[in-house]
């Protein structure tokens, strides 16, 4: 048993005992481990942490500091990695919605947790927290979760996805506050951006436009407004530093002929998942059509729309034909030959 298994609370690692056993994985979905340093050189977000569940504390802050040059790409590809750790998980919007009124006001990151996942996930998630100032006290909140009756059922009782994007940027760069500004709530460093924009001696890394303003490329933010507070830029810049419910994902690929641009975020639906996201042409340029407020767009030159199947991730999947995906991941891959998991 691992040293960090034998310093967990006893109800805690009775549930950790599961990660051995058959069938503990989530069935919809097929994790890939983070690629060794060879191929992409990422620190893991555990690294970031100590302890097990109910333990765990902040280990170090650290982050990458890099040339703007060099982010953009490096953004896209520890998405897709991350994505890749969580299992590929898809949600096509493109398709219209068959979920119920129930289903749609369901609060995903509660929805009742696979004790040996939860085990697995536990430091990545509070790596994520840790890239923010209050991470301390995010994962010292979680601790108590962690520590009561539920043990590791209890998700994340904070939505993660604010500290999911920071840590994104920690990593792939960005690491000053100066150029993108961490934080456990997205409204931050969306004014920040939108501050950028009003400002044109500021070092920031992400300038505001409103949808359909700027070219979307892989590596910018797409931000939605929860509950429709806020329609536009001008809307929020009333507001700024007022605290507001957002949520904002990273571009990692662009598909004009299919009219769809796609997107990771962290907390979706409990999870690191792509989105499909429908897409028209406006002012020339592919834009999401579904309703978000802000495009933060990355001061870095373009990297090209297929940057999700460029990524080393993807790449490396091609190259394991012993894996087998969902077809909506295959579907993805440039191999044509993909072999697809059962009931997909």
């Amino acid at each position: 048993m691992a040293t960090w298994m034998k310093t967990m609370p006893p109800a805690l690692a009775v549930a950790a005992a599961m990660l051995a056993a058959p069938g503990s994985a989530w069935p919809q979905t097929t994790p890939f481990d983070r690629l060794p340093a060879e191929q992409f050189d990422a620190t893991p977000p555990s690294a970031l942490v100590d302890g097990a569940p109910g333990r765990m504390s902040v280990r170090s802050r650290d982050c990458r500091d890099l040339p703007t040059g060099e982010t953009r790409r490096r953004i896209v590809d520890i998405a897709v990695q991350e994505w890749g750790f969580f299992g590929f998980y898809v949600i096509d919007q493109t398709a219209p919605s068959t979920r119920t009124r129930r289903a749609r006001g369901r609060r995903w990151w509660w929805r009742p947790a696979n004790a040996a996942e939860g085990v697995r996930i536990a430091p990545t998630i509070g790596g994520y927290w840790a890239a923010t100032p209050r991470g301390s006290w995010m994962i010292d909140r979680q601790n108590g979760r962690w520590n009561g009756p539920g043990g590791l059922t209890s998700r994340w009782r904070d939505p993660w996805s604010a500290a999911f994007i920071s840590w994104v940027m920690c990593e792939g760069g960005l690491g000053s506050p100066e150029r993108f500004q961490r934080a456990i709530a997205h409204h931050v460093y969306v004014d920040q951006a939108i501050r950028a924009r009003d400002a044109s001696s500021s070092p920031a890394a992400f300038l505001a436009y409103d949808i359909g303003d700027a070219a979307v490329e892989p590596g910018d933010l797409l931000c939605s407004s929860r509950r429709s507070s806020y329609a536009s830029i001008a809307q929020r810049r009333r507001n700024l530093g007022v605290g507001a419910r957002m949520h904002c994902d990273v571009v990692v690929g662009l598909e004009p002929d299919r009219e769809r641009i796609l997107t990771i975020g962290g907390n979706v639906r409990g999870t690191v998942g792509l989105k499909l996201m429908p897409a028209a042409l406006r002012n020339g340029r592919l834009a999401p059509t579904r309703r978000l407020f802000a495009h933060l767009k990355l001061r870095a030159d373009p990297i090209g729309d297929d940057a999700l199947s460029a990524s080393p991730t993807l790449q490396a999947l091609e190259a394991a034909p012993g894996v087998r995906l969902p077809a909506a991941v295959a579907d993805l891959i440039p191999s044509p030959a993909r072999a697809t998991g059962p009931g997909n």
